[in-house]
């Protein structure tokens, strides 16, 4: 927390909202970004795979019980929005809700936890974000992943000129096939910036929020962060249920052949 021998409001926001940064220019790297998703998903779909081995036919245990009705869920949802064919999808819905949704869950941990942490070991003014949602380059890395899934299947599903025919043809006829090509490429570039800044935007104020709170003076913080802690649990699945929800929407308009 900011002190008058410490750092300055603006420069306590600007600490806690700033990446660690290997490289320049467009070759820069976040670090914390990199380790914290990485070690995430290394973590979770580790645990996820080490139940998988252990399944059992009788009465399952609760970590079993819990991943089972998680699948339930994540296949429930892609079976009443994707009619394709297509095994990838149910793994990929269900890998972008428990992924984005850990990532998001980064965000409750206290603000200063890691400079404390790092403050055991001599290291001062040491810049790490450990909420990887709200940096836009991981946001948009899943985001262009999925559009780039989506033009695949495309091309997979319909052909090239099956493709081509439907940009330029939907919805006003081969007449305005101009018209209809220009609305069609603004519609699939939306589609990657609601993903990525949608989920962004969420969590980076989230996180605003959580800075401005610490900001104040101790015996205030808990009054105000204990309730939005709680209801920014909602927030971090809701934002993970929308990612999810909008891949498979994307990748079921991409099998449509009609």
């Amino acid at each position: 927390m900011a002190t008058e021998t410490g750092p300055t409001s603006s420069e306590y926001i600007v600490h806690h909202l700033t990446n660690n940064v290997v490289g320049e220019g467009f070759w820069s790297f976040h670090i914390d970004t990199l380790l914290v998703s990485t070690v995430l998903g290394a973590v979770v779909f580790g645990l996820m795979y080490s139940v998988a081995r252990k399944v059992t036919p009788g009465v399952p245990g609760p970590a079993q019980n819990f991943i089972e009705m998680l699948f339930e869920m994540v296949d429930s949802q892609v079976k009443s929005i994707f009619h394709g064919k297509n095994d990838l999808i149910a793994p990929l819905a269900m890998t972008i809700f428990v992924w984005v949704f850990v990532m998001n869950a980064m965000d409750l941990l206290p603000i200063d936890l890691v400079s404390w942490v790092l403050g055991l070991f001599g290291v001062h003014h040491f810049y790490f974000k450990v909420v990887p949602t709200t940096d836009p380059n991981l946001t948009f890395a899943m985001s262009l992943s999925v559009f780039c899934l989506m033009i695949y299947y495309n091309f997979k599903i319909k052909g090239a000129g099956g493709f081509a025919h439907e940009a330029m043809a939907a919805p006003f006829g081969i007449a305005l096939a101009p018209v209809n090509l220009l609305f069609r490429v603004i519609e699939d570039i939306a589609k990657p910036l609601s993903l990525a800044l949608r989920l962004f935007g969420n969590m980076y104020a989230g996180e605003m929020v959580f800075i401005l709170i610490a900001l104040l003076p101790f015996y205030v913080q808990w009054t105000l962060g204990a309730p939005w802690a709680i209801f920014h649990i909602l927030v971090i699945t809701l934002q993970a249920y929308i990612f999810m929800m909008l891949t498979i929407v994307y990748l079921s308009m991409a099998h449509e052949t009609h």
